[in-house]
């Protein structure tokens, strides 16, 4: 099972991003269903084991698929610490969204998110025919507010009460950098 056999792996100076494995299926799934790790910014829904192994599988074949990309893996032992993503969040738009999860508790607040996700944009903007990617998350999520702008994303605005979750209405932040303010920013090596 791979969300797309024909991946690249992505190398960064800590981390390797690479296409999910079978192996990694029962972890990532359990990170992609612990409350505690997607749900205190997001929705929380729960799929079968199966029903997460199919959407990555079909994932490469559908470009609005959630379905994790790429597995987050530490470089110098292939330890799985989290996944990463994309998807076309409008069927008119031109863009892409990036989303992101550091799944293992303690591989947080060490720079990984912000390597991982610039790994991913870096590949998008040298692969992708769109001239924007985007992301959102909910408005008190500080740790993805300050990821995002560290990497050069814009605040382009806020939704209001656009996502329930947790018994309430969330406010997100929607954030995008276009491809030439990346490139200025992140000049290729």
């Amino acid at each position: 099972m791979s969300a797309d056999p024909d991946a690249r792996v992505l190398e960064g100076p800590r981390l390797r991003l690479r296409p999910v494995r079978p192996d990694d299926a029962r972890r990532t799934f359990s990170w992609y269903n612990e409350p505690e790790i997607v749900a205190p910014f997001d929705r929380f829904s729960v799929d079968t084991l199966d029903q997460f192994e199919q959407a990555i599988r079909e994932a490469p074949e559908d470009p609005t698929s959630l379905a994790p990309r790429y597995l987050v893996a530490l470089r110098e032992d292939d330890a799985p610490i989290g996944f990463v993503g994309y998807y076309l969040p409008h069927p008119v738009l031109e863009t892409t969204d990036v989303w992101y999860v550091i799944g293992d508790r303690q591989a947080r607040r060490k720079g990984y998110a912000t390597e991982a996700v610039g790994l991913l944009v870096g590949h998008l903007v040298d692969t992708s025919p769109f001239p924007r990617i985007g992301a959102t998350c909910d408005v008190e999520n500080q740790a993805s507010v300050r990821l995002l702008e560290r990497l050069g994303f814009q605040r382009e605005g806020v939704l209001r009460s656009a996502l329930f979750h947790h018994a309430r209405w969330h406010d997100i932040a929607v954030y995008g950098i276009i491809r030439d303010e990346w490139i200025a920013k992140h000049p290729p090596a």
